[in-house]
């Protein structure tokens, strides 16, 4: 991928949600929600401050991250889809 977010954006990928319940009930697509859960694919230089002086985001590429069921704006690079988001729709990092 050749996209580098400017600013205090980042580029997430959803990380898609089990197919299945625990029970083994398969979920159709239909009735599942999108995921809130992603990876960080890349991400920008930072905001700047009155100064003009650079703050470095709190995140970085290979993250992963929840955030907001309505965060993000959805767009398609080279065939496939990402969320756009600033890095304060971010509501946190899982750590492994």
């Amino acid at each position: 991928m050749k996209f580098r977010p400017l600013h205090d954006r980042v580029v997430v990928k959803r990380i898609e949600s089990d197919q299945k319940t625990k029970g083994g009930i398969i979920i159709p697509d239909t009735a599942k929600e999108k995921p809130q859960e992603g990876e960080i694919i890349a991400v920008g230089p930072g905001a700047r401050d009155e100064s003009g002086k650079i703050i470095a985001l709190d995140v970085k590429a290979g993250d992963r991250i929840l955030f907001g069921k309505w965060s993000g704006t959805e767009v398609k690079i080279d065939g496939e889809e990402f969320l756009i988001m600033k890095e304060s729709d971010i509501m946190g990092i899982i750590e492994k």
